[in-house]
């Protein structure tokens, strides 16, 4: 009728032809583009040698592992952890399509790619640093090592004394041979595949219950070592508990005071650039004595060795100090202070003992009461803005379970953080 109000309604039955460019939806400064012109700088023919389909022959190729890598790199910049999440991204957000172009993704082969090259991230995190170091972006004569805790896929509630290991397991075994003896029997299809399912969990049980079972034992071969130094303190401490979920997660005390599953990841980093050298997944509860191991990664992928090592109060022992000084390495780590509370008998004897120290401990205490050395160590602090970069990217939650898949998640997030704060730095210059 005559002054009703007009408009478009929806019609979804309506047959359309769509005209779809991915090209141009995408601008032309957008990080995607950056992340794409990296992957292909690199030497990924270990990625297409394992590809088992071939021209002449039967089978579905799979997507180009170019795009595997572009993705969960993209990811890692955006935040994002999970391959289900991931694999939705690009079927609706335009940066993710404009990666694929137009091939179809699934959860599956994203989760598949992300844990099973986990030899070739870490050739590709080296080859990347060599190509940085020899531009000039990054400088090895300084680094700064830090260890970050995080949350592992598992709750306090999953973890289990032996006893309670042993008695699961048991059942589960029991479990899997009465669905054996079932199958055998005359039920129908569906009821097979039923108890196929149920037996497939309780393997599961069992294998993790297995994995326990190994970690439970390092645990007490590790409280064993500490009880010849500390019977006392040892004494006083519950049996081991290992998590049923992730077998190889630890119960830690993070940083904000709360006690929960974790991993600690530990990082080398150049303080000037801010491009991460080295990354090292470990179920350490503290990182006392892990100096020399960062530091024999960062000259296995350089085959050069840095001059100044800062690291956090506790992180090198003297053990390491002195170590690191025979090998022409200065370590900047503040020095512990002394109680001001100790008797003028117990103020002699540590005056003793440091008239004895090695002349490296020497040097270093003289090095850190300098304003030069505790000028050095202030650099120190850039690690501590990194490891907020990378928690605020996801890291400080893992969606995943097992050692194994933690650290091809840190070597991605470490991979993506370098290709952009190198593309950062280079834009800066320019």
């Amino acid at each position: 009728m005559a002054g009703e109000a007009r408009y478009l309604e929806a019609d979804r039955v309506q047959l359309r032809w769509d005209m779809v460019d991915l090209e141009s939806q995408l601008p032309a400064e957008h990080r995607a583009r950056v992340v794409w012109a990296f992957v292909g700088s690199l030497d990924l023919s270990e990625l297409y040698g394992s590809i088992r389909s071939r021209e002449g022959e039967p089978g579905r190729p799979p997507p180009d592992p170019k795009i595997f890598l572009a993705l969960w790199l993209f990811a890692a910049l955006e935040g994002v952890g999970s391959a289900r999440q991931l694999d939705r991204l690009c079927e609706r957000d335009v940066a993710y399509r404009w990666l694929c172009g137009g091939v179809p993704m699934n959860y599956h082969g994203l989760s598949d790619f992300r844990f099973d090259h986990a030899g070739v991230l870490d050739r590709l995190l080296t080859e990347s640093l060599t190509a940085l170091l020899a531009e000039g972006v990054v400088q090895l004569e300084e680094i700064a090592i830090d260890g970050t805790k995080v949350r592992a896929s598992a709750g306090r509630g999953s973890f289990r004394r032996e006893a309670k290991l042993t008695a699961l397991e048991d059942l589960a075994r029991e479990r899997i041979e009465r669905l054996k003896a079932e199958a055998h029997g005359d039920s129908a299809t569906s009821e097979k595949r039923r108890q196929a399912a149920q037996r497939r969990g309780a393997e599961d049980i069992v294998r993790r219950a297995t994995q326990a079972r190994a970690t439970l034992e390092k645990l007490r071969a590790e409280k064993a070592e500490r009880a010849k130094r500390h019977k006392k303190a040892e004494a006083k401490k519950d049996e081991p508990r290992v998590s049923l979920t992730d077998p190889e997660a630890r119960i830690m005390k993070f940083p904000d005071g709360a006690v929960r599953a974790g991993y600690n990841i530990q990082l080398a980093v150049a303080p000037g650039s801010g491009i991460v050298l080295a990354a090292k997944t470990t179920d350490r509860r503290n990182d006392a004595g892990l100096a020399g191991v960062m530091l024999e990664q960062v000259e296995r992928r350089f085959g050069i060795q840095p001059q100044r090592v800062l690291v956090d109060t506790h992180y090198a022992t003297r053990k390491d100090i002195a170590d690191l000084a025979g090998r022409h390495v200065d370590v900047y780590s503040p020095v512990p202070p002394d109680r001001t509370d100790a008797s003028p008998e117990t103020q002699r004897k540590r005056e003793w003992k440091r008239q004895r120290e090695p002349e490296a401990i020497k040097a270093w205490r003289a090095r850190m009461a300098s304003d030069a050395g505790k000028a050095v160590y202030q650099r120190r602090s850039r690690i501590e803005t990194l490891n907020g970069i990378l928690k605020g990217r996801g890291l400080d939650i893992m969606r995943v379970r097992s050692m194994a898949k933690v650290a091809c998640v840190v070597l991605l997030q470490a991979l993506a953080h370098n290709l952009w704060r190198a593309h950062c730095l280079r834009a800066s210059i320019a």
